[in-house]
């Protein structure tokens, strides 16, 4: 059952709007034998600019979906955003079952029809792992990590906190500015 917390930003949420994303976001259930309990967090913004931002997080057992998008039109938006979180399902799916194909074991999460078709397949060489680099974990503070990835011209960059001895994150974000993820 797919609770649904519909937030909005410089917008009103209308009937209209709400009724659209429990519509559209409700069919992804479809894709679960069991329908999970989950909370919809879904947040709709107008930027500036009159573009419509619609972010959508779904924590589920097994698996948290999120996406956002940004377009012209909220009801597009909202479209696309679904069309992307049924791909990351399929493509979970997809791990998922080969998995249990490999072991012989477990019990489906996902349904193996979606309204009678055959399951989507996702292409395996999509989740390959095509190339593998060791390094040594630098002890550096989170502004030295960031000049680093800078340095290197990548999006993120994996270093050892000086101060507390754990291993954290610095990443680029969409809007430009830098993200830090701190490991327990």
């Amino acid at each position: 059952m797919l609770k649904f917390q519909i937030r909005g930003e410089n917008i009103e949420v209308t009937e209209a709007i709400r009724d659209h994303v429990e519509k559209k976001v409700g069919k992804l259930e479809r894709y679960f034998n069991e329908t999970p309990e989950a909370n919809v967090h879904v947040n709709l913004k107008v930027n500036p600019d009159k573009r419509s931002k619609v972010e959508i997080t779904i924590p589920i057992p097994q698996l948290t979906l999120r996406a956002e998008e940004v377009n012209n039109d909220m009801y597009a938006a909202i479209d696309l955003i679904v069309d992307k979180l049924e791909r990351q399902i399929r493509k979970h799916k997809t791990k998922v079952n080969r998995k249990f194909r490999e072991k012989g074991n477990g019990i489906e999460f996902f349904n193996t029809n979606v309204n009678g078709a055959a399951a989507f397949e996702e292409d395996d060489d999509e989740m390959t792992i095509v190339r593998t680099k060791r390094f040594d974990l630098k002890p550096m503070d989170s502004e030295e990590a960031v000049l680093q990835m800078n340095m290197l011209g990548h999006s993120f960059f994996i270093y050892t906190d000086a101060e507390t001895d754990g291993t954290n994150i610095v990443y680029r974000r969409k809007d430009g500015k830098y993200g830090l993820i701190e490991t327990n």
